[in-house]
This record gives structure tokens, sequence and C-alpha cells, in this order.
């Protein structure tokens, strides 16, 4: 595992900008197969979607050759609703980049059949040839995706039950209104994750510091979902200075000395 721990926010939004559009272009520098971009939602990505934009706007990146699947959409909220998650990627990414609609995979929290819709994405990505890079977040609890703790570190994307803490997060997107915010999703399991090649995962802000103590200096446990990235070759946390406020100081000089030559 890597982990980035970069002087602030917007410094380590940029940083995890910059080595995606690095695999994106490493790939394309020796086969026309598209790069497959695994996508996260949240408050926390969205820096990082304005410098990929900034990046596109300055022809620094194409995203033509790119296929994207995103990790997770709320149940029964409709795909125009503002806070659905087809709406949150159109308007903070996808309609300021030159991605091809056909190549935009996100979940339909609308189907008749869930699990059938989530068995089909399951093969979707498959038939894409797998995913190259997935970026995500982590929540204040140590989950990844919708993967709430305690969920197993084994399943393929499924239908999830969100807990108390999630929703109270999340109702900050719903006007603080708790009884608006769903309270079941479609989410890529721990499993669908930690089968791409590469797994990038942001985390700013002292909210995230007993998550990120716990995934990195904790035990692989289903207690915190993101600890599944402890046994991922090619895992990397881009962090902030608060976010890994509970580390303990040897762990903190371990990753400030090895990737100091790595940092913005």
């Amino acid at each position: 595992m890597r982990v980035i721990i970069n002087e602030n926010s917007a410094k380590g939004s940029v940083w995890a900008a910059r080595y995606i559009v690095s695999r994106i272009k490493a790939k394309a520098a020796v086969t026309d197969k598209p790069f497959v971009l695994g996508l996260p939602t949240g408050g926390t990505p969205v820096a990082t979607y304005q410098e990929l934009i900034r990046m596109y706007k300055n022809g620094e990146v194409s995203f033509k050759n790119v296929i994207t699947f995103n990790m997770d959409e709320y149940v029964g909220l409709p795909e125009e609703h503002p806070e659905s998650y087809h709406s949150f990627m159109a308007r903070n990414f996808f309609d300021h980049v030159d991605v091809p609609k056909e190549n935009i995979n996100i979940l339909n929290g609308n189907a008749e059949d869930l699990a059938a819709e989530c068995a089909a994405y399951e093969e979707k990505i498959k038939a894409a040839g797998g995913i190259d890079l997935f970026m995500g977040g982590v929540g204040e609890d140590g989950h990844l995706a919708f993967n709430e703790p305690y969920s197993s570190l084994v399943p393929r994307t499924r239908v999830k039950s969100l807990t108390y803490d999630t929703i109270l997060v999340n109702s900050r997107f719903f006007d603080g209104d708790l009884s608006k915010v769903p309270t079941t999703a479609l989410t890529v399991g721990v499993g669908t994750v930690m089968d791409a090649k590469e797994v990038l995962v942001l985390a700013f802000g002292h909210k995230k510091a007993n998550a990120l103590k716990a995934a990195i200096e904790g035990a692989y446990s289903q207690a915190c979902t993101l600890s599944a990235l402890q046994a991922h070759p090619h895992g990397i946390i881009v962090a902030d200075e608060l976010a890994v406020g509970e580390l303990k100081v040897n762990t903190y000089r371990y990753f400030k000395d090895i990737e100091k030559s790595n940092l913005l």
C-alpha cells in the first residue's frame, strides 16, 4: 500500500487527477484498448474532477477512449433527481469532458429486478476487460463505496442497506432532512473494487483520520472495509495532513519519507 500525504486536500486532489491522467496515457501508449476507470461520488472527489476537467480543456488528456463504471447509486431515487448519482456525475464531470455517452456505466437504482441489475453490471465490467483503476473515497467509519462496516470483503455488486451514520452524513445533500435520504443503494462490492488493477482512495480532513488509522495500521477486517486495500498489490491512499493525524509517528514518517519524491 502507498500512502501519499499531501499538505492539503487541494494538492491531494490535483495529485490524484494527474496520476489518473498518467495511467490513461500509459495505457494509450501501448494499446488501442480503452482505459476502464471506476469513479466515486460525494464531496471528496469533486476537486479531483475539477482538475481532470481543467486538464481536458487544456488539451492534456482526452477521455474518448475511456469507459467508466460508477461505484453506486441510490435505490428508488429518479435519475433526474439532483442528488442521484447520475445527476451528480453529469453535473460534476461527464458534461464537461469527452467521455462518449455509450461508455458511461452507472447502476440503475430503479430497475425492476435489482439483483439482475447488479449481476449485469458485473458482466459489463468483465466484458470491458476489467477495471484498470478504481478511484474511491472512504467514509468516516471506514466504509468503501456503500460497503458499510461489517460488510463482507469478498462480495460483488449488490443491494445494501445504509447505516444511520451514512444516512446522517449524506443528509447534507438533502437539505439536512434524514427522511429524504434513501435507505438502500446498489453498490459495487469490496471484491469488485479489489479486482481492479489499481485502486486509488481519496481521504481528506480530520473526520477521516480514525478511518485511515484503522485501514493502514489496523487489522484486515470487515469492521473497516477500506482495510481490504492492505491486500491489494497496487493500492494507493491519497490523503492530506489532517486525515493522517491519528497515525503513529513512525508510520507517518515512513510514508512521508518513502514518497517524498512523489509529492507536489
